[in-house]
């Protein structure tokens, strides 16, 4: 007996000759949930004229994608347009050129630099907060940016950016961030025209280029170790030709890092915020635990681990508000995905904010609970949960990120309390990741003064 043929892949609904599923994408949170709601293991949708891409669903194919065929698959679509600001970088590159770049950048995510790391994280945060005014009314979203563009340049350029150059790297790098993700969903053409949206995207990007570029080359030219990662990638020597790196190469995993670290922390800690607002009783929970821990001392990384509810409140803002909408991979063979078998020059793409908000494994998916993370063996199966990827390109700086959030929100929350309008809704937008839009909030002191009200 021959075993029954895989039935066909599935088209998802409203593709249009020449532009596919563009119009969809306008709304591109609501159209990917729409996939999720057919229940279709792959659904195929329509990015690029003559390019199939393929959602994969089931969290096992997930799994099966990210693991064992890692070796046949390189980045896809997302890498491509992120390789038009970061070059040729960890994140864009695969094969034996991914593994060299990631032992080069590695040093730089060492316990011992992070434990380092620490202290920069939590003098900036506790320089930002204290210049919020009690009573001001806060766009969060953007003064984690801002915040996360701090603590970056501490971290990364050891502080030497000045203020103007600074501020033109964070203007510059909003551009480019927005740009890649609505290059994302148009057609590749839809670069090519001569339109204000690229024009302002290359000159962004041309900038950015600029100010990194510079930082690189004054540093190599002082000879000076400020003890910060610029300084480790200029000591790195490239495996392959045992020569130094070259300028280029620093910048382009100077740029990685900048990307990673602050658009994805920036979201997760204003969406953090934002649920800690909503349910007093986990803030106060958070409150007790830090109170346990820590007394009147500051925050450092050995407490990391012994915060358990706090990352759990970490962990549950990963599922329900994941940064990530689509994560891109391409077949370069033919492969067998399931019962599927899918040609060379596949893309393949899979959602991490539908999928952690899938009932079958969450339920009561859109509600905010941090005890879901209670039982381990309640834990979702492989493929269903993955707030930092997995296989052999997830993200290096995962235990760097969780750390960054853990200082940060260890140190707003002993000190401040912010607080939402009545009624107050908050919507949220998908570009390269998923942000909160309109989040706007009232600052408090923690402890206020006897007579005023909490």
């Amino acid at each position: 007996m021959t075993s029954a043929a895989p039935p066909p892949i599935p088209r998802a609904a409203g593709s249009l000759p020449l532009i596919g599923h563009a119009l969809q994408m306008r709304d591109n949170l609501s159209f990917i949930d729409s996939l999720r709601d057919t229940r279709e293991p792959l659904i195929e949708i329509i990015l690029q004229p003559g390019t199939r891409t393929v959602v994969v669903q089931d969290p096992a194919l997930i799994h099966q994608m990210l693991k064992a065929l890692a070796p046949t698959l390189d980045k896809g679509r997302l890498y491509d347009k992120l390789g038009q600001l970061l070059g040729d970088s960890v994140v864009t590159a695969t094969g034996r050129p991914h593994v060299r770049k990631r032992r080069q950048l590695q040093p730089a995510f060492a316990h011992t630099e992070i434990s380092r790391y620490v202290d920069i994280m939590r003098t900036e945060v506790t320089a930002t907060i204290a210049r919020w005014e009690p009573g001001r009314t806060l766009d969060v979203r953007e003064a984690m940016v801002k915040l996360s563009l701090d603590m970056l340049a501490k971290t990364v350029f050891a502080g030497s950016l000045d203020d103007a150059v600074f501020r033109r790297l964070r203007r510059d790098l909003s551009v480019v961030m927005n740009g890649v993700g609505v290059r994302l969903m148009l057609p590749d053409w839809a670069e090519r025209l001569p339109l204000p949206f690229n024009r302002r995207f290359d000159r962004a990007r041309a900038g950015v280029r600029a100010t990194v570029n510079t930082a690189v080359e004054q540093l190599q030219a002082c000879g000076h170790d400020s003890a910060d990662m610029l300084s480790m990638l200029l000591r790195a020597i490239d495996e392959e030709t045992g020569e130094p790196l070259t300028g280029h190469q620093i910048s382009s995993e100077i740029l990685t890092l900048a990307v990673a670290g602050t658009e994805t922390t920036a979201s997760v800690l204003s969406w953090a915020l934002y649920e800690l607002a909503r349910h007093p009783g986990i803030e106060a929970r958070v409150l007790a635990e830090l109170d346990e821990a820590l007394g009147e001392r500051p925050v450092t990384l050995d407490d990391v681990t012994r915060l358990p509810y706090l990352n759990r409140v970490i962990t549950e803002t990963l599922r329900l508000h994941h940064p990530g909408w689509l994560v891109t991979r391409r077949t370069t063979e033919e492969i067998r995905l399931g019962q599927w078998t899918l040609p060379a020059g596949t893309e393949l793409a899979y959602c991490q904010h539908a999928l952690h908000r899938d009932p079958e494994r969450f339920p009561d998916p859109l509600t905010f609970d941090p005890d879901r993370w209670n039982d381990a063996a309640q834990e979702p199966p492989p493929g269903a949960f993955l707030p930092f990827g997995d296989g052999k390109h997830k993200c290096m700086g995962d235990r760097f990120a969780r750390t960054e959030m853990i200082t940060a929100l260890a140190t707003m929350l002993r000190s401040l309390r912010l607080t939402l309008p009545p009624g107050h809704t908050v919507g949220q937008v998908a570009r390269l990741t998923i942000r909160p839009r309109g989040l706007r909030m009232t600052v408090l002191p923690r402890n206020p003064p006897p007579g005023t009200h909490r």
